[in-house]
């Protein structure tokens, strides 16, 4: 059967609002995803559904299609999307209205049937990630636009490709690759040239958003229109491979693929062919994000500016104490921006960052602020914040579970409003890890540099709930011969403090030469609870790359 070209607009929601008309009119497509959702935008749909219980979708997605619906019409481009969050029935019921005020005749379908939240009491939103045969009914129905709740980001692409291509639900191979490519696609611009590491190699001040050449064998090619900025190259493509992943064992729900497995060739500029992918059974059970207010948080800066930093930050500590006794978490951090003999007073000053939680808003809120703003005459000198502290906002905490995959009522509600059961996975198989294959030949001794990390290898970092992951890859056969070598688990703690004390779990996938290392609990509760400095670990990847080793000069 032909090629099924599909395309990305949105990353996350607040993703570049022109993205889906620069994509409707950038070149050939056939369909056109957009993946608004996230762990924290859960939570704060859930918040929007708090005060208004129509709410809970992604309006911007709505904003865009006001503009875009008629012109993807007209070139016949099928739109799939998770922005229906925690009302998928309510976004689709606004896209019928939309079109039909717009005179435009568009078929609706929606997806169902992941919101568990009555089941989980305490929960702000509770919803399990369901797979892509929901949308594939949908479409094969005739929809021309289909939202859904939580579907799993990769769904958005193994839905289009099942209905386009017929596959079955135990194709697994198949299945396998159109998810590696679902995944490439999921975070936009990220495999073009954003946010990576070597992002020097192009001009990426304007990355245009990816998209993938499905083939009825499950390779793809994943490229991007052109004329647009960005690059896609082997190694832009590899950085989102391994972001926000684990093992190599990728579960979802239709199938497990094998990242091990995963090849990748460049295919020409801006073009790289994917395949080799294997997919195995699925688990027998569905991931479950769990949403919850968790408390009330509460932050001031206080800046600390030329000599005696240390003993200003002293001083204000022991001036807050008699009002944080009273908190149940206190953290403090000392960031030293501060250089000697400065040529600006911003280059002269450090940071105190105080942050406090508790589950009763007066503690961190007017107290709190009170205490730290009655300081500004009679503490350390040159006393100032970044800003005032407020009265306390609340923070939401992420949990993952797991739910038996018969026990979810996955459904597909079609254009005509007939509701169709989608069936659980006939074969299922518990995970368990891979092997770890051997490692590489070792480089032979020679002489060695100090150097920064990133010089010979990249670098990207994500969050899953509390724990983070961090991809780092090779350029080269010889630096992968090194690396592998070099950057165990335990070089990996030596070099990021943050992790002693934590489990850290190192996985190796030669065919990308690549490390993937697992950190657990290094983000406390999860991005909305904002545990650390960079909650979302976005940067541990670059942190990484920047600390020195030994590196054979002959990388260098």
């Amino acid at each position: 059967m032909s090629v099924l070209r599909v395309g990305n607009a949105s990353g996350f929601y607040g993703d570049r609002f022109d993205a889906m008309r620069e994509m409707l009119t950038g070149g050939e497509l056939d369909v056109l995803t957009g993946d608004y959702l996230a762990e924290l935008t859960m939570l704060i749909l859930g918040r929007d559904r708090l005060k208004d219980p129509g709410a809970g979708y992604a309006r911007t997605f709505l904003r865009q299609l006001e503009e875009c619906l008629g012109l993807a019409h007209q070139r016949g481009v099928r739109i799939v999307a998770n922005a229906g969050g925690l009302n998928p029935a309510g976004l689709a019921d606004a896209v019928r209205a939309l079109a039909d005020r717009l005179g435009i005749p568009v078929r609706v379908a929606h997806v169902e049937g992941d919101d568990l939240t009555a089941a989980h009491p305490g929960a702000l939103a509770a919803h399990a990630y369901l797979g892509g045969f929901g949308i594939a009914e949908c479409l094969r129905a005739g929809a021309a636009v289909v939202v859904t709740g939580r579907v799993t980001d990769a769904a958005l692409v193994t839905g289009p490709a099942a209905a386009h291509f017929g596959w079955g639900p135990t194709e697994y191979d198949r299945l396998a690759g159109a998810v590696v490519a679902g995944h490439l696609l999921e975070c936009g611009a990220q495999a073009t040239g954003g946010n990576y590491a070597f992002f020097r190699d192009g001009d990426v001040r304007r990355p245009g958003f990816p998209l993938a050449e499905l083939h009825a064998d499950g390779t793809s090619v994943v490229t991007k229109h052109d004329g647009t900025g960005g690059f896609v190259d082997v190694g832009t493509v590899t950085a989102q491979l391994l972001y926000e992943t684990g093992g190599a064992r990728y579960a979802g729900p239709d199938v497990t693929a094998r990242l091990d497995t995963v090849r990748l060739t460049q295919d020409g500029p801006d073009r790289v062919r994917v395949e080799g992918v294997r997919g195995e059974a699925p688990p027998p059970t569905l991931k479950v994000g769990l949403n919850r207010l968790g408390g009330f948080r509460n932050e001031v800066a206080f800046v600390l500016t030329g000599l005696d930093v240390e003993a200003k930050a002293a001083l204000v500590r022991d001036q807050m104490e008699p009002v944080l006794g009273k908190v149940s978490d206190v953290r403090w951090d000392l960031v030293r921006t501060d250089r000697p003999d400065a040529p600006t007073e911003e280059t002269a000053g450090a940071l105190l960052r105080l942050v406090v939680r508790d589950a009763d808003q007066q503690a961190v809120g007017r107290a709190l602020s009170g205490a730290a703003i009655e300081l500004a005459l009679a503490s350390y000198p040159g006393f100032h914040v970044l800003a005032p502290p407020g009265k306390g906002a609340p923070y939401g905490v992420f949990e993952a579970a797991h739910v038996p995959q018969d026990s979810v009522d996955h459904v597909a509600v079609l254009p005509d409003g007939q509701r169709t059961a989608v069936a659980p996975a006939r074969d299922t198989a518990v995970l368990h890890a891979v092997p770890e294959p051997p490692l590489p030949e070792p480089l032979p001794p020679g002489p060695v540099a100090r150097a920064p990390l990133g010089l010979v290898a990249g670098a990207r970092s994500g969050d899953k709930g509390g724990d983070a992951n961090v991809g780092v890859w090779a350029r080269t056969d010889d630096a992968w011969r090194w690396l592998a070598h070099e950057l165990t688990a335990d070089r990996f703690r030596e070099l990021i403090p943050e992790a002693r004390g934590l489990p850290v779990t190192r996985h190796q996938l030669p065919n990308l030469r690549a490390l993937n290392f697992v950190v657990e609990g290094i983000l406390g509760e999860g991005v909305a609870a904002q545990a650390r400095f960079d909650p979302q670990a976005k940067a541990l990847g670059e942190w990484l790359r920047a600390r020195h080793l030994d590196i054979p000069e002959g990388l260098l």
